[in-house]
């Protein structure tokens, strides 16, 4: 799950930032409207957590701008205001969630995680391929029943491919998906983290390479097919 924090108190956004990151999310961080508007329409995000009160682009326009162009992403505002005509304004104006603060950490992560659900197609709640399998909801992946030990960033990579339905997924795909905006584009961390993930799902294998164009999953043949 892609992650935007716009919060201009950069103590808070940068806690917020590195919990949901330990939570496995690909979170960026801006700390004012105009540069969480400029990250906002230029990469496409999941989860937008937004502070209401920013200088530069308000977060009541920044909700607004969003809302009106169509895009997927949810958005969570946050305000020091925890008063009931305050929530009604919000939420008028578009936003799906509102949290005052203070706010207990672990609910936010919990409205997050719905509203991400929320932000992209549905999927199965268990995705499988052949004899391997992900719940996003348990963290677990298991392959013929024996359970695997991912690390966040693979464990995102898999999902994407296994999303993808056998469909090619790009590195630059991975990239943004996975993981953040700090993420040098011409790092080798894709094709690192997928030879350590294919290493773990062991033999036969499960990913295949596609020269030039990225990543995808295949099901290996049935003992004994032809």
């Amino acid at each position: 799950m892609r992650v935007l924090v716009v919060e201009d108190e950069r103590n808070l956004a940068d806690a917020i930032a590195r919990g949901l990151r330990r939570h496995g999310m690909a979170v960026d961080v801006a700390y004012d409207g105009d540069t969480g508007h400029e990250m906002a329409f230029v990469t496409r995000y999941d989860v937008l957590v937004l502070d209401r009160d920013l200088p530069g682009v308000h977060g009541d326009d920044l909700c607004a701008e969003i809302v009106a162009s169509g895009a997927l992403t949810r958005v969570i505002m946050l305000t020091a205001s925890g008063a009931v005509a305050d929530r009604v304004e919000g939420l008028g104006l578009g936003a799906d969630d509102y949290l005052p603060k203070p706010f207990a950490f672990d609910e936010l992560v919990a409205r997050v995680r719905a509203l991400g659900r929320r932000a992209t197609p549905a999927a199965p709640p268990v995705l499988e391929t052949a004899d391997l399998t992900l719940d996003p909801a348990k963290r677990l992946v298991t392959r013929a029943g024996a359970p695997i030990e991912l690390t966040n960033k693979e464990f995102g990579v898999l999902a994407e491919l296994l999303k993808a339905d056998g469909a090619v997924v790009s590195s630059e795909e991975l990239l943004e998906r996975v993981w953040d905006a700090n993420t040098d584009p011409f790092t080798t961390i894709v094709r690192v983290t997928m030879r350590t993930l294919r290493r773990k799902l062991g033999d036969p294998p499960l990913i295949d390479t596609v020269v030039g164009a990225g990543y995808r999953l295949v099901v290996p043949p049935a003992a004994g097919a032809l």
